[in-house]
C-alpha cells in the first residue's frame, strides 16, 4: 500500500468501524482509510515497521473485520458463482485463491463465502454484491445473499507459533502437516463457534479466523492472552501486506 493510497483517519470519524476500535487506540493504532475501509495501518512509527513484521513472522494478531466479504446459499450457489467465472472446489471446507486474488470458501455444499485480498486488488466482493441484486430478484434461483460484513468478525492469526498457541484454545490439530493451506475448520475457538481458513501470507503462516461479530472482543481478549507466552502482538494491516508482497 503507497503512500498515497494511505488516508490517515480518526476511527471515530469514519462511517464504519471495527468494534475493537477502542482496543486499538490503547495500543496507539495508526487508522488509515483505503476506499470504503477504515483499518489499522500499524501500532508503531514508520522508523520501527520493520519490528512489526517480525512479530507478525512470529506471533501476530489482525483485525480485518472492515475488510469486504459476503457469503451465498443455496442449491444453485455453486453455479451461479461458476457463471461469475470463479472456481469453486468441488468438496466442502475448502478454500482456493481465486485469479483476481480473492479467497473463495466452500463451507457445504451449498453455502459459499467469498473475502476480498488484502493488497485490494480484486473487486470481487462489490461487484458480486451488485450481480446478486441484479440477478436474485426471482427467489425461484434459490440463491441467498448472506451478508457478512455485518455479521461475522474478521481476525488473522500469524506467525509460526500459531499452530501452537491455537492448541490452546481449539481440539483442531493446525499444525501444517495437518491442516495445510487452504484447509478450512468450522470449529469451536476460545468456546465460540468459529470458521479457522488456513491462508498462509508466501512463507508466513496465517489463519483466517471468522465468527459471531457481537463476540468480538471476547475472542480477541482471548486469543491475545493465549499469544503472551509466544511474545504474540497485535498488528497492522501493513505488516502483513508485506508479508503478502515479500518474494
Amino acid at each position: 500500500m503507497t503512500n498515497e493510497d494511505i488516508n490517515v483517519i480518526a476511527p471515530t470519524l469514519a462511517t464504519r468501524r471495527s468494534p475493537l476500535y477502542r482496543r486499538h487506540l490503547q495500543y496507539q493504532a495508526r487508522f488509515t482509510q483505503v476506499g470504503d475501509n477504515v483499518v489499522v495501518d500499524s501500532y508503531c512509527n514508520e522508523t520501527s515497521i520493520n519490528d512489526e513484521i517480525d512479530v507478525a513472522e512470529s506471533m501476530g494478531l489482525c483485525d480485518l473485520s472492515t475488510l469486504d466479504r459476503i457469503g451465498f446459499k443455496g442449491i444453485n450457489a455453486p453455479k451461479w458463482l461458476d457463471s461469475e467465472k470463479f472456481h469453486v472446489p468441488v468438496l466442502a471446507n475448502t478454500a482456493e485463491k481465486q485469479v483476481s486474488q480473492s479467497l473463495l470458501i466452500k463451507l457445504s455444499a451449498h453455502e459459499i463465502l467469498v473475502l476480498s485480498d488484502l493488497l485490494f486488488h480484486s473487486k470481487d466482493v462489490k461487484r458480486l454484491y451488485q450481480n446478486a441484486v441484479e440477478n436474485h430478484q426471482n427467489y425461484d434461483q434459490q440463491v441467498y445473499t448472506l451478508p457478512r460484513n455485518d455479521s461475522h468478525c474478521w481476525l488473522a492469526v500469524t506467525g509460526t507459533n500459531a499452530s501452537k498457541m491455537f492448541s490452546k484454545l481449539c481440539a483442531v490439530d493446525l499444525r501444517s502437516h495437518k491442516f495445510a493451506q487452504g484447509a478450512v475448520a468450522q470449529t469451536s475457538l476460545a468456546k465460540t463457534n468459529a470458521i479457522i481458513i488456513r491462508h498462509d501470507l508466501n512463507k508466513t503462516p496465517c489463519f483466517y479466523i471468522l465468527s459471531d461479530i457481537s463476540g468480538l472482543e471476547f475472542l480477541w481478549d482471548c486469543l491475545l492472552d493465549a499469544m503472551s507466552e509466544f511474545n504474540g502482538a497485535p498488528v497492522g494491516l501493513s505488516a502483513l501486506q508485506t508479508l503478502v508482497s515479500s518474494k
